[in-house]
């Protein structure tokens, strides 16, 4: 049976997920698998929307 993710790991912030992604990188010593590459894509995907897609300020 396929687990549903929570509501809670769709709402997660930015700072959580770039917490995640900075650990993934540690974990790899900064050379990233094809697995870790999808896992990091797929984070940074996650990270982009809790930013509003920009890390840059408004102008």
């Amino acid at each position: 049976m396929s687990r549903s993710p929570c509501r809670s790991d769709a709402t997660r912030t930015a700072a959580v997920v770039n917490k995640e992604i900075r650990e993934l990188w540690q974990r790899s010593g900064g050379c990233l698998s094809p697995e870790d590459e999808e896992q990091y894509q797929r984070l940074l995907v996650e990270w982009a929307a809790a930013t509003g897609g920009s890390s840059r300020p408004a102008a």
